[in-house]
């Protein structure tokens, strides 16, 4: 089944570690919609490991059989968290270097490379700087958002 001008639905599920047993089976269903090869749909199950820990159980073989790709995000070290700070700059259309080298250090120290506490921490701190009126993010900086608002 095509959708609209032949071209396949995605749905992403997003923290669908917190999906209930009832819910992964009604997705289940929707992959079975005509019980062929050629799936409805391509869906995207996004959550943290204890999803794939709950998958991982034979009550849930069924669903786990219908996975065709899984991708474990793991951690990154302390160059891959310089990179996806720049990145996410660049994105943002900063073409300039904004957080300190000691800065970028106590960013992976705190988040131990995980994307979503670099996100946090570097949110918090540039709007820190912002009200601050710090065009640079430091160390400094960092440590006091760590300890007022992320602690």
């Amino acid at each position: 089944m095509r959708g609209i001008h032949g071209i396949q639905p995605v749905v992403v599920v997003d923290e669908s570690h917190l999906l209930d047993r009832e819910m992964l089976e009604e997705v289940r269903f929707l992959l079975n919609f005509k019980m062929d090869a050629q799936s409805p749909m391509a869906l995207i199950l996004v959550g943290q490991s204890e999803l794939w820990d709950r998958l991982r159980l034979q009550s849930y073989a069924a669903i786990r059989q219908r996975i065709d790709i899984q991708f474990k995000l793991g951690h990154y070290d302390r160059a891959q968290v310089d990179a996806y700070v720049s990145r996410h700059l660049e994105y943002a259309g900063i073409d300039q270097q904004i957080f300190s080298d000691g800065a970028l250090e106590e960013i992976h120290r705190f988040s131990g490379g995980t994307p979503r506490l670099i996100n946090k921490l570097c949110t918090h701190s540039l709007l820190y700087g912002a009200q601050n009126g710090r065009r640079i993010i430091d160390d400094h900086m960092i440590k006091h958002v760590i300890q007022g608002e992320l602690s």
